[in-house]
């Protein structure tokens, strides 16, 4: 069993907020691919990085989290460069981790 995650802007690099409707089309489409999903909305996660001029870039994503008996690598790399062109990013991070359902 895995648990991949996708941490998702809630703006784009201007600093212009999505609408919602990208992150409910987000989910739809998980749900319809894995059986369900779950977002992690309440309290978006504030993240930072270090940009190629040494500058500090920062942005709050969401997380949205499926599970999945396989993990399919092609499906997932098709899936994060069509988020990363709907969202205008130049990468999002889609993550996976091997769990164990108790």
């Amino acid at each position: 069993m895995h648990v991949i995650e996708i941490l998702l802007p809630l703006r784009d690099k201007e600093g212009t907020p999505f609408p919602r409707s990208a992150l409910d089309r987000v989910r739809h489409e998980l749900t319809n691919q894995f059986g369900g999903v779950t977002a992690h909305l309440r309290a978006p996660a504030a993240g930072a990085w270090k940009d190629d001029e040494g500058g500090v870039e920062r942005d709050d994503v969401v997380i949205v989290e499926v599970m999945a008996d396989a993990l399919d690598r092609g499906w997932w790399a098709d899936y994060r460069r069509e988020l990363e062109t709907r969202f205008r990013q130049d990468e999002i991070l889609i993550r996976a981790t091997t769990c164990e359902r108790l």
